[in-house]
């Protein structure tokens, strides 16, 4: 019969125990080692003979005395031999700064810091893991290296921060694992994926995958050099959205990987006109119904596209394109699922405890809790992370508007006032302000895009003039009034003439950008061609004028990929773009018009340096609701205008006399019944003289054919 181990060896044995280095490695003149399954352990000193442990418990504890200095354990398994160093023979490795700096939320390089790091210790290769979960008893690093046996590495807890953190020697890149952790209530959870990894396997698999340590060798210097210009408030900026996985698809149904991507994706923007590419969020996620915004991996590009280094070479070609990179990043909630974030230590960490506080209804999702120091610090640090590690040049922020109010999709009662009694999340406007100067001071020229429903003031103001710091603000008013309006029929468009002019209200109050996004064309919504009214033809018409509307009115540009083919059905996220449409000449004159309006949006200072500032706007007939007849200047920084008329019913307006701010000949830029754009051929052969009669309370004037369904573009 077995003697009894003492007690700290038999919690060892049973995976209890908190200080796994007070009992394993060296101590004094013994060496020992937990090695369940081994039929022998040698200890081989550096030049000296192997050394024979004795096997002290059948659990799998062997010892010896070993001479001073370092050593090598040779494991002798029922497959082999195995020679390793003692993963307990090293000493803390995490510096006391980062320790620090991790308690304070300001450790800005969490993800080349904390995680799965390879790197060499004292010349030995190996992988370091360090993971946060304050409320453990005991937390172990899993995988195939150690049969997925929580024994076999328990780590050590660097004191008060709630860090783990343990070396394995002869690990590599490429390696499978995840943490098991010992709760406060000492019950085994489920094992956790790895909240900062830098990889992660393919779902449906869960695991996290060792990150390759050498850095990317980035060839994109002048792009970031120069790229505040190009996103500056006076730029052109013409938006993209791809769904990554749903844009192109292979023969047999796969989608390409971030490489194929690049070869295709890359030169259709180009040529398209658009300035930047904004991706659904990559960030890796346990379910592609979520299309990106149920993330758990924050630091992972998901792995159903390829490599971290596969998307690096992506971000790379769009810059030596010309073409900026915007992500959506989603820091308002994340899934429950039971291998990630949620009750990561067996308490709520990452989220509330009180689901008044912590759960979303609307997506069964858990809230993060800004109050938490190393919530907010785990959230800014992902931010960076794809702003420095992969040069991305902006973060369009998801679901702003929840994060601002406590009593968001919630009823009276089920939501709990902030200290003063109020709706306001004062916790989540403090990190979204203390997130937003972080990526001002450390992403020179890098934008940060709010999607905020809300009438939130200074969203797009300075922190330090009381706003909330981001550049950028999606809006959400100009979309659903403008779209409300053109889902009307033409005869009945007068009585909602207003909805067309409201925006210009508040369109200089933010930096807007205006947003025909995904969520437009899902759920039932239908296409943003199935919204137009009419029959064929004039569903095309509404649309090329609707979107001419838009590429003209104040704001920076955001289309979702297949509204330029006038998609007669609404995005399917398992399939595939319908790029047949452009065997059509209906659907490839839409495709025309929009690369023609990116194209005169960047050629024309008028319709873009002003897009904040009211001196660049200017009604000349806004309150013609009988005909359903806009007009407007855009004007330049320069003060060189452009003239920009709507006609939204049917009917061809002949001798329409408009006022513009000079004589002589205004040119026809851009028609949107032209010809080749599938319209009727209607306009004014080309451009008009304008005669000094006045009209509108401007000094000349021109005499228009207004077509039907159409938007026109003048410049003299």
């Amino acid at each position: 019969m077995q003697a009894a181990l003492d007690p700290a060896l038999q919690a060892i044995a049973e995976g209890r125990h908190g200080d796994p280095f007070a009992v394993l490695g060296r101590h004094g003149g013994v060496v020992r080692t937990f090695q369940p399954g081994a039929l022998g352990v040698e200890a081989v000193p550096g030049g000296g003979a192997p050394v024979a442990l004795r096997q002290v418990h059948d659990s799998g504890l062997f010892e010896g005395d070993v001479p001073p200095g370092p050593y090598t354990l040779r494991v002798t398994w029922l497959g082999g031999v195995q020679e390793t160093e003692d993963p307990y023979a090293f000493g803390p490795l995490l510096g006391d700064m980062d320790i620090y700096l991790f308690g304070e939320g300001r450790h800005h390089e969490m993800g080349r810091v904390f995680g799965a790091r390879a790197m060499a210790v004292d010349g030995v290769p190996g992988v370091r893991f360090a993971v946060w979960a304050p409320n453990a008893r005991r937390v172990s690093v899993v995988g195939g290296f150690n049969s997925w046996d929580g024994r076999r590495h328990p780590m050590r807890l660097r004191g008060a921060s709630g860090i783990w953190e343990i070396f394995v020697p002869r690990l590599a890149p490429g390696e499978h694992y995840k943490y098991e952790i010992l709760g406060p209530h000492g019950g085994v959870l489920p094992l956790k994926a790895d909240p900062v990894a830098a990889a992660a396997e393919l779902a449906p698999g869960t695991a996290s995958i060792v990150g390759n340590p050498s850095p990317y060798a980035w060839r994109d210097g002048a792009w970031m050099e120069d790229r505040g210009a190009t996103q500056a408030v006076s730029a052109p900026i013409s938006i993209y959205e791809v769904h990554p996985g749903s844009w192109w698809r292979a023969d047999d149904g796969h989608a390409g990987d971030w490489d194929n991507l690049a070869s295709r994706l890359v030169p259709y923007v180009k040529g398209m006109g658009f300035t930047h590419v904004e991706l659904l969020p990559i960030m890796e996620h346990p379910f592609g119904g979520s299309w990106g915004y149920q993330p758990l991996g924050l630091f992972a590009p998901t792995a159903r596209f390829g490599t971290p280094e596969g998307f690096a070479r992506f971000v790379e070609a769009c810059h030596e394109a010309g073409i900026g990179v915007i992500l959506d990043w989603v820091p308002a909630h994340f899934p429950s699922d039971a291998f990630g974030l949620a009750q990561f230590d067996g308490t709520a960490l990452y989220e509330h405890a009180d689901p008044r506080e912590g759960f979303h209804k609307d997506w069964n999702t858990l809230i993060y809790n800004f109050g938490r120091t190393e919530v907010r610090g785990f959230l800014i640090a992902s931010a960076l992370h794809w702003l420095e590690y992969y040069h991305v040049d902006g973060l369009r922020v998801d679901a702003v508007a929840s994060m601002l109010y406590r009593d968001y999709s919630r009823n009276a009662g089920e939501w709990v006032p902030n200290v003063f009694g109020g709706r306001e999340n004062l916790e989540a406007v403090a990190f979204l302000k203390e997130l937003n100067e972080a990526v001002r001071q450390r992403c020179p020229g890098a934008v940060m895009i709010a999607e905020e429903s809300t009438a939130w003031p200074g969203v797009s103001k300075p922190v330090s003039d009381g706003g909330l710091g981001f550049h950028y603000k999606w809006n959400m008013g100009w979309m659903h009034d403008t779209l409300h309006y053109m889902e009307e029929d033409p005869i009945n468009r007068r009585w909602h003439h207003g909805e067309m002019t409201f925006g210009l209200v508040y369109a200089f109050s933010e930096n807007f950008v205006l947003p025909l996004s995904h969520d437009e064309v899902v759920h039932g919504k239908g296409s943003l061609l199935g919204k137009m009214r009419g029959d064929d033809w004039q569903k095309r018409a509404n649309l090329r004028a609707y979107l001419a509307f838009m590429w003209t009115h104040p704001g920076k540009k955001l289309l979702f990929m297949g509204i330029e083919l006038a998609q007669p059905t609404e995005w399917n996220h398992d399939g595939q773009l319908p790029w047949h449409l452009l065997d059509d000449p209906r659907h490839r004159g839409v495709q025309e018009l929009v690369r023609d309006l990116n194209r005169s949006y960047r050629a024309l200072p008028a319709l873009h340096q002003r897009d904040a500032d009211p001196q660049g706007f200017a009604w000349v007939v806004g309150d013609d609701n009988t005909n359903s007849v806009f007009a407007f200047l855009r004007l330049g920084a320069d003060g060189s205008p452009a003239l920009v008329v709507c006609n939204m019913t049917p009917v061809p307006r002949l001798n329409y006399r408009i006022g513009v701010p000079r004589g002589g000949y205004w040119r026809e830029v851009l028609n949107t019944d032209a010809g080749h754009y599938g319209g009727s051929g209607v306009g004014n052969f080309g451009g008009v003289e304008a005669t000094g009669e006045a009209s509108h309370g401007q000094p000349a004037s021109l005499m228009l054919s207004l077509p039907p369904l159409a938007t026109l573009i003048l410049a003299p």
